[in-house]
């Protein structure tokens, strides 16, 4: 069996495209990013990757509809002021194993030679374990020139700090053998949560990284309904520490 199946739905011409991967993770913040570029920017779908190395399941969707564990490449043309043309990979899943996801990173890489990928740029969360207020934007890069080119837009950078694992991980460190330069942008994320105030803050320094400009309100809303959720959550599990504070101080003041 094939490691990787990719049915191309469009043959397309780009130039040196730039390419983007936003798969899930922690806290989804790459998959929120891909999903939200993918709206906002027109982006065309004209690749859909299946490989026996991810989950072996389906999901049920909306109205009880099957949709099958999937890696999908996008194109984008001429984004920006710099004209860049984009080739994104999203989905709902990365491959189980360590083994495959070597394997499915190398072959997407190898599919995507004939577009003589200029840059790849990686995107995920860094988890915390716990909610952060205006979480920071991390970053790592394959060279010493694109570490410098994060720090001019204030990208923390991580340094001696574990590793980047999976996709966002793996594809830098495959194309570095290519020739190929990279970087990763990392939100801060307690991880626990989908995280679209941390997608927005590594959606934002992309777009400064690119040169283009994006609008923001649906992620701005969606964090703001997080927040809420959190809140009454936080709120909930106060009220019910009280009350099993109060129901202690009654208990030790019967048996005084």
């Amino acid at each position: 069996m094939k490691v990787i199946e990719i049915d191309v739905l469009e043959e397309v011409e780009l130039n040196n495209p730039v390419f983007i991967e936003a798969l899930p993770g922690v806290g989804h913040v790459g998959k929120l990013v891909a999903d939200h570029m993918i709206d906002e920017l027109n982006a065309v779908k004209f690749a859909e990757i299946y490989s026996p190395t991810f989950p072996p399941q389906v999901l049920v969707g909306e109205e009880g509809i099957i949709e099958n564990m999937i890696n999908e490449l996008y194109y984008i043309k001429d984004l920006g002021e710099d004209n860049l043309d984009i080739i994104l990979i999203g989905g709902n899943t990365q491959a189980l194993s360590p083994d495959g996801q070597y394997l499915v990173c190398n072959e997407i890489l190898d599919f995507l030679e004939q577009f003589n990928i200029s840059r790849i740029f990686t995107l995920g969360g860094l988890p915390t374990g716990q909610p952060v207020e205006n979480p920071k934007v991390f970053g790592a890069a394959t060279c010493e020139g694109n570490v410098e080119l994060l720090k001019e837009i204030d990208v923390e950078i991580r340094s001696n700090d574990g590793g980047i694992v999976g996709a966002s991980g793996l594809f830098l460190g495959l194309g570095m053998r290519r020739g190929i330069e990279g970087s990763c942008l990392m939100g801060e994320t307690p991880g626990y949560f989908i995280d679209a105030e941390s997608a927005e803050g590594v959606l934002l320094k992309l777009s400064s990284l690119l040169n283009f400009e994006i609008n923001t309100e649906k992620l701005d809303e969606r964090a703001e309904q997080t927040k809420l959720m959190l809140a009454k959550a936080q709120q909930m599990e106060q009220d019910l520490i009280n009350r099993t504070n109060a129901g202690n101080t009654d208990d030790l003041r019967y048996i005084g």
